[in-house]
C-alpha cells in the first residue's frame, strides 16, 4: 500500500503547530498567574468545616468570612465591608453542593459537605454585590441568594 506524496511533510507540520499550539498555553496560564495575579480556588486541607458563618476582621481592611451553605441560605451573609477591603472567603456545606458566586467579581466558588474552598477578593467599589448559588440544589434553588455590601 502506497501513502499518497508530501504525507510525512504534513504530519511533521500538525505535530509542530500542536507543539506551539501546546507552548502558547502554557505561557498563557504562567502568564495570568504570575502577571496578573489569577489563581485558582482550592480546598483548603488544614482548615476544618465550621457551622456557623460569620465576617471576622483580622486586621484594617482585610476581613475573613467564613461563609456556610445551607438549603436555601448562604449563613453569614449579608456581609458589609469597606471599600478597599480585602476579604479571604472560607466557604464549606452543611448539607449538598451549592455554587458561589459573586456578581461583578472573579469569586466562584463550590460548596462542598465536609470541605472548605478558598478565594480572596479586593472590592474597590462600593455597592452591593449579590451572592448567587450556581449549582441546582433543590425546590428552593432560585431563591437561594446573599449579598455583600461595600461602603464608601
Amino acid at each position: 500500500m502506497q501513502t499518497a506524496p508530501g504525507t510525512p511533510d504534513v504530519e511533521q507540520r500538525i505535530l509542530v503547530a500542536s507543539l506551539l499550539f501546546a507552548a502558547a498555553m502554557v505561557a498563557l496560564i504562567g502568564y495570568a498567574a504570575l502577571r496578573l495575579g489569577i489563581s485558582v480556588p482550592g480546598c483548603v486541607t488544614n482548615v476544618k468545616p465550621f457551622a456557623t458563618g460569620e465576617l471576622i476582621e483580622i486586621a484594617p481592611g482585610r476581613y475573613e468570612a467564613h461563609v456556610v451553605s445551607k438549603m436555601w441560605v448562604f449563613k453569614a451573609s449579608p456581609l458589609k465591608v469597606p471599600k478597599g477591603a480585602v476579604v479571604d472567603f472560607y466557604l464549606t456545606s452543611a448539607d449538598i453542593v451549592h455554587g458561589f458566586y459573586i456578581d461583578g467579581t472573579d469569586v466562584n466558588l463550590t460548596a462542598i459537605p465536609n470541605a472548605v474552598t478558598y478565594t480572596q477578593a479586593r472590592f474597590t467599589k462600593p455597592g452591593k454585590y449579590p451572592i448567587l448559588c450556581h449549582e441546582y440544589c433543590g425546590s428552593g434553588h432560585h431563591e437561594m441568594y446573599g449579598q455583600i455590601e461595600v461602603t464608601p
